[in-house]
């Protein structure tokens, strides 16, 4: 028989004497991660154009406010009951991490890579966008925007400084890290309160008439409902789906499946939906009362000057900008925790460092503000990955496998079809002969996830899975 490796071995679960109850771990945690303004300001615009305007006339809000809040409803409780609900459960059940309890689905050769190694490379596409929006939000007062040289050095230090405080010095952000997300959820409420008069005056056509002209002539026509229900939640899934996965180290400090199911629905569907809701609110709001002149941006935090004025929208721009940095330091610690894990002989700040340059590579470069691109490398990236496991948790029994051999086959052939699928609007971008495939497949995230799930299910049930493993007693499931 196979042996089992030294870090699957070791690995210690939490025990059930440490876990707290659901509002102070899971939803706690998932609210901040939802709060986060650079997921709640782009959901108006769901694919950027020009940075503060869509690629479809009139956004996610082409087809009114009723459409709009169904794609968020609909996504919201996918994000919930596929992508986070299963890692919960290992998580809980198993007090173990997600590194480990993927070596049932990928391996204890292929865990190892997937998902630890890629959870820990994809924060730095993490680190890029925080850093991108941080400083757009930090420059915008003095005028300087992307591209710029106060936009570029701006985004540089941030990164620089997140890396190191998420290596070395997390734990005393952590500290006020819990009360952070108060500042976006207080802004939002005020923005709320400054717009709600117009929500009733807002017209979704006379909106999508405003892109016109030479300065929009670029940008595509309006979405069709279900259009805006599927970018809805390629948007929405793919900036959640490393959250989902991570939702087994997350849930692990839970005491019971109740604390699994409610911290994930007020966490995870209930902020999702709160945050995302009051962001159109606020831009149909500005829209119904004229306050942008016919001039369409759609992004939420471009239009607070608009909203409450430039002194007060500078104020806010900088608290939000605070509250997203330890969301920086959180990615940095979680790609550090996964390179001393699998690149154990390597230097952290060598490893860290290579990465925290390539976020500032693609921060400066501005290929970090494309939110949507960003999200749909992740969402291709963990849509199988989240689909694959509730496959093999299903066909355990709801309950974790514990690991298997190897490269375990119907994971790694999941994935990569899953991938593939996923990502193939961006691969047809620079693959000219899959251009007819591009844009065919909607809500890739969703479909990637679909596809894992199938195809693991089909191949485990072919036999195509390597051998199990026994666990030491002292990691059993709980």
């Amino acid at each position: 028989m196979a042996a089992l490796p030294s870090y699957v071995a070791e690995a210690k679960p939490l025990p059930l004497d440490k876990r707290a109850p659901w509002y102070a771990t899971t939803a706690q945690t998932y609210a901040g991660i939802m709060l986060w303004f650079v997921f709640w300001h782009e959901v108006p615009v769901g694919s950027g154009f020009k940075q503060f305007y869509s690629e479809f006339a009139g956004g996610t809000l082409a087809q009114g406010l009723g459409v709009a809040f169904l794609g968020l409803i609909v996504a919201a409780l996918i994000c919930h009951f596929l992508f986070y609900l299963v890692p919960g459960m290992l998580g809980m059940k198993t007090g173990l991490p997600l590194y480990i309890v993927g070596t049932s689905t990928y391996g204890v050769q292929g865990g190892f890579i997937m998902p630890g190694f890629l959870m820990g490379v994809l924060q730095f596409g993490w680190l890029a966008v925080n850093a991108y929006f941080s400083a757009m939000l930090l420059c915008a007062p003095f005028g300087a925007g992307a591209g710029s040289a106060a936009h570029s050095v701006v985004a540089a230090v941030w990164a620089i400084a997140a890396a190191f405080v998420g290596l070395k010095g997390i734990q005393y952000v952590a500290k006020v890290a819990t009360f952070l997300p108060l500042i976006p959820l207080v802004i939002l409420l005020i923005l709320a309160a400054y717009t709600i008069g117009g929500v009733g005056q807002f017209d979704s056509a006379k909106l999508v008439g405003q892109f016109s002209g030479e300065k929009f002539q670029e940008v595509k026509p309006a979405l069709s409902s279900f259009g805006v229900i599927a970018l809805m939640s390629t948007y929405i899934v793919g900036f959640f789906a490393t959250a989902g996965a991570a939702g087994a180290d997350i849930a692990s400090s839970n005491r019971d499946k109740k604390d699994v199911q409610l911290g994930g629905l007020v966490g995870v569907a209930g902020a999702t939906i709160f945050a995302g809701g009051l962001s159109l609110l606020i831009v149909a709001g500005a829209f119904g009362l004229d306050l942008t002149k016919g001039d369409p941006i759609l992004q939420t935090s471009a239009l607070m000057t608009h909203i409450v004025g430039e002194k007060t929208a500078a104020v806010f721009w900088y608290l939000l900008a605070i509250a997203a940095f330890p969301p920086a330091c959180f990615s940095s610690l979680i790609a550090a925790n996964s390179f001393k894990t699998t690149l154990p002989k390597v230097n952290p700040f060598i490893s860290c460092g290579i990465g925290t340059l390539v976020a500032i590579v693609l921060a400066v470069t501005g290929a970090a503000g494309n939110a949507v691109d960003v999200f749909k490398v992740i969402g291709a990236s963990f849509g199988p990955i989240c689909g694959a496991m509730l496959a093999d948790y299903l066909l355990a029994g709801c309950k974790w496998p514990g690991p298997r051999a190897g490269f375990n086959p119907a994971g790694w052939i999941s994935w990569f079809v899953g991938f593939v699928i996923g990502s193939i609007d961006l691969v047809a971008k620079y693959v000219p002969q899959l251009v007819v495939l591009s844009g065919k497949i909607p809500a890739p995230p969703v479909v990637a996830f679909v596809a894992g799930f199938v195809l693991y299910f089909l191949l485990a049930k072919a036999g195509m899975v390597s051998q199990s493993l026994p666990m030491p007693a002292n990691t059993q499931e709980q």
